[in-house]
């Protein structure tokens, strides 16, 4: 099932310049920086711990057009960390419920909603007229489903994971070559494999600090903006791991697997 509110591709107005003031007089970004994030088309996976902020700093960024992806409703237990549903929420729809904080947040945000799983076989048609992913789900069999289809459309994924304490996030644009000529790293060089059932826990089993989301989904907004307008430079070929209970950050570089 698919959802969507009346677009908004028009230039900048009075409102959004005063709105954006922040980041248009910043060199990095500036009008045209801003300009790119209101054409931009983001796809979202997931509108739960990680998919919470990120939506939420998307829209406030003013990315023109964002999609999310979720089949899940709210429960009580979710609100712990995700900050994007409230208490008169539980029982709805996620993507509702985020549909109607995001309106809240910037109405000059186009929001299309995708009531359902990615998978390998709907991914690409979910892909479709977007041109930037950002993952947030919680299985490994979703991320695979969204790296595959994000390489083969050529579409940039912003890549995050959280569990306990401890989070991670990566930038996956395996079509383009790095400095030294050869391709940049795909998601299966990082994870060739998937766990076996049972080794890595989930949220319910092994529990979950809910400020932990915030920090990773924050950062996954970051890139995404960075993407967008070109500011800096994205986490490609770099894996960023966040340790909660040191507060400490460290880079893991990471090189596509010879033969791959």
């Amino acid at each position: 099932m698919t959802e969507e509110t009346v677009p908004n591709a028009e230039p900048l107005g009075p409102d959004e310049i005063e709105r954006y003031r922040r980041h248009i007089v910043l060199a990095e970004i500036g009008g045209a920086g801003q300009q790119k994030l209101k054409n931009a088309s983001v796809l979202v996976i997931g509108a739960g711990g990680l998919g919470a902020p990120v939506l939420q700093y998307l829209a406030a960024a003013g990315v023109g057009h964002i999609g999310i992806i979720d089949d899940d409703t709210v429960s009580l237990s979710n609100l712990q960390r995700q900050v994007i549903h409230g208490t008169a929420t539980i029982g709805h729809r996620k993507i509702e419920s985020a549909r109607a904080a995001i309106e809240a947040i910037n109405p000059h945000v186009r929001v299309t909603l995708f009531d359902a799983r990615l998978t390998p076989e709907t991914a690409p048609q979910f892909l479709q007229g977007f041109d930037l992913l950002l993952d947030g789900s919680d299985n490994f069999d979703t991320r695979y489903a969204a790296a595959d289809a994000a390489e083969a459309a050529r579409i940039p994924l912003v890549t995050g994971a959280v569990g306990r304490f401890d989070g991670s996030l990566t930038v996956l644009k395996p079509w383009e070559k790095a400095a030294g000529g050869r391709l940049n790293p795909g998601y299966r060089d990082l994870f060739p494999e998937r766990p076996q059932p049972g080794v890595v826990p989930s949220c319910a089993e092994a529990g979950i600090v809910g400020a932990l989301t915030g920090v990773i989904g924050t950062l996954m907004a970051m890139e995404a903006i960075k993407l967008i307008t070109g500011a800096g430079e994205p986490l490609v070929g770099r894996l960023m791991l966040y340790d909660g209970l040191s507060a400490r950050f460290e880079i893991m570089r990471y090189r596509r697997r010879e033969g791959s």
